[in-house]
C-alpha cells in the first residue's frame, strides 16, 4: 500500500484531495502508464475472483478504494452530480445466435466541481440471470472480467479508483491506462495459485488488441506476448470478476462503482456511442466476448478503435 503523505502530495498537486484522506482514495493513472506495466494492483485478495476475495475497509485491502456515503455520492468531496443513466447491456454474436439478448444494465453517475474544471465519471455493471448461448444446452452466463471506459486521450494523469457497495460485490483487482483487457487464470477453478504464465502486472508492450490471453480451454501456459498490454492513454480499465453463473469459487453479482477523475469544463456530459466496453476473459471455461454501450466522456472524448464482435 502507498505511503498516505505521498499520496495526499499527489492529490493536493493536482487539485483533487479526497474527504476519505484516512483512506487509500482513488489513485494516479499516468498518461504513459507504470514503469513495467500500463496495470497497477488494488486488491490483492481472491487470486482476481478464482477464490473469494478480502473487501476493502478504511484499514485494510483498500489500494484503490474509496467509501463515499452512498452509491450516487460523490467519492470526493465538493463534486456535485450533473448526470446519471443506466443502459441495458445487450448481446448479439455468434455465441448469441445473432439476436438479441440483454444480459444486465450499466450505471452511470457523473459529478463535477464548483469549478467546473473536474469531473468524475462513475460506472458499474450487473448482471441479469440470463442464459447468452440459448441454442447450446446448458445455462451459460455472461461473465465480466473487465470494465474499459474510454475519453481520456486529453486528460493527461487521471485518479481512478472504485466503492464496493455491497459485500458481494466484486472488488477491482487492477486498473490499467490501457485498452487491452489481459486475461488472468488460476491454476485450477476456485485456486488461490495463478496458474503459469499468468501475470497479476501484465507485461507494458504486446497487445493493443481488446482482449489478451489464450481463447481456449483447458489451461495451457500464455506466452510472454500474451500476457501484456500496449498503454493506450485513452482508455482506462478495471479488472474484476462478476457474474450469476461463475465456474470459480467467488461470483459476484455486481461490479464496483467505478471511478475515473479528469478536467472537464462546465459543457452538458454527452454519451459517446461504444465508450464503456465490457470483457469476458475466459478466466474459466468460457470464451473472449467484448460488449459495448455508450457512456459519458470528458468534453470531446472518442472511443476509438471501434469495437470487434464478438471482441
Amino acid at each position: 500500500m502507498k505511503n498516505s503523505m505521498v499520496k495526499l502530495a499527489v492529490l493536493s498537486a493536482l487539485g483533487m484531495v479526497s474527504a476519505q484522506a484516512f483512506a487509500t482514495g482513488l489513485v494516479a493513472i499516468p498518461a504513459a502508464g507504470f514503469a513495467n506495466s500500463a496495470y497497477t494492483l488494488c486488491n490483492t485478495t481472491g487470486n482476481f475472483g478464482s477464490v473469494n476475495p478480502t473487501a476493502p475497509t478504511a484499514g485494510a485491502n483498500n489500494t484503490c478504494a474509496v467509501f463515499p456515503a452512498s452509491e450516487p455520492t460523490s467519492p470526493v468531496t465538493g463534486f456535485t452530480a450533473v448526470a446519471s443513466a443506466t443502459r441495458d447491456v445487450i448481446l448479439n454474436n455468434t455465441y448469441t445466435n445473432n439476436t438479441n439478448v440483454t444480459v444486465g444494465r450499466v450505471t452511470e453517475y457523473v459529478w463535477r466541481n464548483t469549478a467546473a474544471t473536474q469531473c468524475i465519471y462513475g460506472a458499474k455493471f450487473v448482471p441479469m440471470n440470463v442464459d447468452y448461448r440459448p441454442t447450446v444446452a446448458g445455462t451459460q452466463y455472461f461473465e465480466v472480467n473487465d470494465l474499459a471506459r474510454a475519453g481520456f486521450s486529453a486528460s493527461g494523469s487521471v485518479n481512478a479508483g472504485y466503492f464496493l457497495q455491497t459485500s458481494t460485490a466484486s472488488p477491482v483487482y487492477r486498473i490499467g491506462r490501457t485498452f487491452t483487457a489481459v486475461q488472468h487464470r488460476a491454476a485450477t477453478i476456485s485456486s488461490p495459485t495463478t496458474a503459469p504464465g499468468y501475470l497479476d502486472l501484465p507485461g507494458l508492450v504486446g497487445s493493443s488488441a481488446s482482449i489478451n490471453g489464450l481463447n481456449s480451454w483447458p489451461l495451457a501456459v500464455p506466452t510472454a506476448a500474451q500476457q501484456a498490454a500496449t498503454v493506450n492513454n485513452n482508455w482506462i480499465d478495471f479488472t474484476v470478476d462478476v457474474g450469476f453463473g461463475d465456474d470459480d469459487g467467488a461470483p459476484n453479482p455486481a461490479t464496483p462503482m467505478t471511478y475515473v477523475q479528469a478536467a472537464c469544463t462546465s459543457a452538458a456530459p454527452v454519451a459517446v456511442a461504444n465508450a464503456i466496453r465490457l470483457r469476458q476473459t475466459a478466466q474459466e471455461n468460457t470464451n473472449f466476448i467484448e460488449v459495448s454501450v455508450p457512456g459519458f466522456t470528458p468534453p470531446g472524448g472518442t472511443a476509438t478503435p471501434a469495437p470487434v464482435v464478438p471482441f
